[in-house]
C-alpha cells in the first residue's frame, strides 16, 4: 500500500484527500491524518512540522516521496489523473510546479496555528 501523510486540520488538504479517497481504487492507499497520530510519520524520520508543511507519501517499496513527487505518486494510481501525473513529471514542468507548490505550502504553513505550534515543538 501507498501511505499518504496529510494535514487533516487544513481545510484545503482535507477536501483534496477526501476527493482522492472517493475515487481511489480499494486497497491502494493508507491515508494517515498526522494531526490525529504522527507515530508512523515519526517512524520514518519525519517531524510533525515537516509533515504538516509538505505532503509526504511512502510507496510500495518504502521509498519516500515529498511534495510534488507525492502528488505524482498519488495521481498515477487514480483514473483520469494519470495524464496530469505524466505532464507534471516532465522535468521543466516538475521544477516549475515544485517551486510553486513549495511557495504555497510555506505560505499556508505560516497561516495555520496548528502548524506554528508544531514548528515550535521541534
Amino acid at each position: 500500500m501507498i501511505t499518504v501523510f496529510y494535514d487533516g486540520k487544513c481545510g484545503l488538504c482535507s477536501r483534496e484527500i477526501k476527493h482522492y479517497r472517493k475515487i481511489a481504487p480499494d486497497c491502494v492507499f493508507d491515508w494517515q491524518d498526522i494531526t490525529k497520530s504522527a507515530d508512523d510519520l515519526k517512524q520514518h524520520g519525519i517531524s510533525v512540522s515537516e509533515g504538516l508543511k509538505l505532503l509526504h507519501a511512502i510507496d510500495n517499496n518504502g521509498r519516500l516521496h515529498v511534495g510534488v513527487d507525492a502528488f505524482i505518486l498519488i495521481w498515477k494510481q487514480l483514473q483520469r489523473w494519470q495524464v496530469l501525473a505524466s505532464i507534471v513529471s516532465l522535468p521543466i514542468i516538475r521544477q516549475l510546479v515544485n517551486v510553486t507548490y513549495r511557495a504555497f505550502a510555506n505560505w499556508r504553513f505560516k497561516r495555520l496555528e496548528h502548524c506554528q505550534i508544531a514548528e515550535k515543538q521541534v
